[in-house]
């Protein structure tokens, strides 16, 4: 087993599920105290920063000599959590794969960065290679934000798995609560209630036939149309009540050049048309969580550099993509770090079985240095 994959493998073994998708979930501090402690004993300066108390992220920054241009590498330290899962915290490797909660998505890109960072630093680059291990990617990718806000890249790759593939474009991501508005009344006495729910109904239906509008616009060329659907749902307080409020959450998945003005208009003129022809329907959109798209530009110096890495390495041709989920890149992308996406196979992510493929992750310690020593020297 070599440097990445023990690197790997220590990582699998650390807890470090996401508190806010698991009550009580230790999060991110143990597995940031470690990182740390690797980064330093490989000569990286270290700097452990609190996003929210014990919610840490870690920077690595091997050193150049000055002069040259900086790369950041970015990988999430959090997880999901392990329902099903038998032993997810006892990393096993068979036929060249390593089993374990966060092995694909996202520990095993996040060691081979750690390792490409340390390989880096021998180098003498005139250039700054800084690996960004950060916390709460997989809730509300405050870690990312947070570094985007402090610290400085002519370039960034973010190791999300990517199936060995150049990733330059993905979704983004708008949610709303729609409201709807009723009359609490005995359920023996319709002459006195308004039904919330069944209001709610008539929103449903029209936000149906608007998802098969949205999927009829012309497609982005890398990430086809965008979309909508209905998330949860909640109203009513008892059998026999008339219900006077319905909330349903609403998740809005984004493609470059939309924005959340543009995605709350949408909803609104729906809400509009039904209360025109229903002045009984009264309803309320509020925002809530939103996160913008990636397009890195065509002519992203980041882009050329880790495309010619991944031929270099891989020896076969780099054709870039896009990807329908989002990521942290885009909160990079919009600090004005140019970024794009590369990471390992393979699968299980959120899922019950989780493995990556080890001579993948390998590649990709590989396309990193590569990339490190033609765009930091």
């Amino acid at each position: 087993m070599n440097d990445v994959e023990q690197l790997l493998g220590d990582l699998v073994a650390l807890n470090s599920v996401n508190p806010d998708l698991v009550s009580g979930a230790p999060g991110e501090a143990d597995i940031a105290a470690f990182l740390a402690r690797w980064l330093e004993s490989a000569g990286l300066e270290v700097v452990v920063e609190e996003v929210r108390p014990r919610r840490p992220n870690v920077i690595g920054i091997a050193r150049g000599t000055g002069g040259g241009r900086t790369l950041l590498l970015n990988g999430h330290i959090d997880t999901v959590g392990v329902t099903g899962m038998e032993q997810p915290f006892q990393p096993r490797v068979e036929n060249g794969r390593l089993y374990g909660r966060g092995a694909y998505d996202m520990k095993g890109g996040l060691a081979a960065c750690m390792v490409a960072a340390a390989r880096a630093r021998r180098h003498d680059l005139r250039g700054d290679v800084i690996v960004t291990a950060v916390a709460d990617e997989e809730y509300a990718g405050l870690g990312t934000i947070a570094v985007a806000g402090r610290y400085w890249a002519d370039g960034a790759i973010v190791a999300e798995p990517t199936e060995l593939e150049l990733v330059i474009a993905h979704k983004g991501f708008a949610w709303f609560d729609v409201e709807t508005f009723g009359v609490a009344a005995h359920g023996s006495r319709p002459h006195l209630g308004v039904d919330a729910i069944a209001k709610m109904g008539h929103f449903l239906v029209a936000l149906d036939r608007f998802g098969h509008e949205l999927a009829a616009r012309a497609p982005h060329p890398l990430l086809g149309s965008p979309s909508i659907h209905a998330s949860l749902i909640q109203g009513g307080q008892e059998m026999s009540s008339y219900p006077d409020r319905c909330v349903l959450s609403v998740e809005r998945r984004t493609v470059p050049g939309e924005t959340l003005a543009q995605a709350q208009a949408e909803l609104q003129t729906i809400v509009d048309a039904l209360h025109s022809a229903d002045p009984a329907f009264v309803a309320a959109i509020r925002p809530g969580l939103e996160r913008q798209p990636l397009e890195t530009p065509a002519d992203a110096a980041i882009l050329a550099t880790t495309r010619e890495a991944i031929e270099q390495v891989t020896g076969r041709p780099c054709v870039p993509g896009g990807v329908s989920f989002w990521t942290d890149a885009a909160s990079l992308w919009q600090a004005g770090i140019p970024t794009v996406l590369f990471g390992p196979l393979g699968a299980g992510a959120h899922a019950a079985e989780e493995w990556v493929d080890l001579a993948s992750v390998n590649q990709c310690a590989e396309v990193y240095l590569a990339t490190a020593l033609a765009f930091c020297r």
